[in-house]
């Protein structure tokens, strides 16, 4: 396998194991508060995994005891004292907005990136870390992981994803619930309700079970993966029919041959293929 050499950032830590890019959010001092170097640095890293041919699967994570708490409220003062120095009401409206869609933007690029995304959950995972999490295709935590959409309880409306996503992942009305009285809930019944896939034991096994996972997704065919990837994302936002049209006309043009022939030759021989990127 060609060896890729991730790129560096100040607020997250990237490794490759095999096909698989680790993402962690680098800030345990912090808790992995989400300050603004960590936002744009979100959208670089996930651009980038979109774009690598090598990376087939991708696991974000965070370091220490906390996967992430939110937006670092020093980021909120300062936006707020940017926004002071425009010296007209509406000029001011125009340009907060368009902050908040550039933040937008940073964790879409997340939901992008034609690889899967597995979060790996534990500690503090609130506020924004919820925006973040409802834009990966999977998550997983262990005992002790505790959320909450906290916006409410600081006098924001949350805007950067979790009230869009998380009726298409959940209960529409346990998302009102939460979102209403940004109470915290824990591991078991993030599991419960379906937040998460899977809650684990134990930090390691959680690491140990969703790797494996990860890498089990990076065996497949990498171009099947991608469009399996593409045609979930298309259906959640279309009908039924027009679904079904776009897969057929995605088969018709990207059906690889190749890749049927050498998964019907590893069935039969018990080896995993060898797809190319």
């Amino acid at each position: 396998m060609q060896t890729v050499t991730p790129p560096t950032y100040q607020t997250l830590a990237v490794r490759m194991e095999h096909h698989v890019a680790w993402v962690a959010l680098n800030r345990p001092e912090k808790a992995n508060a989400m300050n603004m170097p960590m936002w744009d640095e979100l959208q670089q890293c996930f651009e980038w995994l979109d774009d690598e041919a090598c990376v087939r699967a991708v696991v974000i994570c965070g370091e220490g005891k906390n996967f992430c708490a939110g937006i670092d409220l020093g980021m909120l003062q300062e936006l707020t004292a940017e926004k002071n120095t425009i010296p007209e009401a509406a000029r001011q409206a125009e340009w907060f907005r368009r902050r908040i869609m550039r933040l937008q933007d940073n964790l879409t690029a997340i939901e992008r990136c034609r690889k899967p995304v597995l979060a790996a959950i534990q500690g503090n995972c609130v506020g924004g870390a919820v925006d973040l999490i409802s834009a990966c295709d999977m998550r997983y935590c262990c005992d002790g992981a505790v959320f909450s959409i906290k916006e409410s309880d600081l006098g924001i409306v949350a805007d950067v994803g979790t009230l869009q996503r998380l009726p298409k992942l959940i209960s529409p009305g346990v998302v009102r619930e939460l979102a209403y009285t940004a109470r915290k809930f824990d591991a078991s019944e993030a599991e419960r309700i379906g937040l998460v896939n899977r809650c684990y034991a134990s930090y390691e096994t959680m690491i140990d079970e969703v790797s494996a996972l990860a890498q089990n997704i990076a065996r497949k065919s990498p171009l099947v993966i991608r469009g399996t990837k593409e045609m979930l994302n298309y259906s959640r936002d279309h009908s039924v029919e027009d679904s079904l049209r776009y897969v057929a006309t995605w088969n018709g043009g990207t059906l690889s041959q190749d890749d049927v022939l050498k998964a019907i030759t590893a069935a039969g021989s018990g080896e995993s293929p060898d797809y190319h990127d």
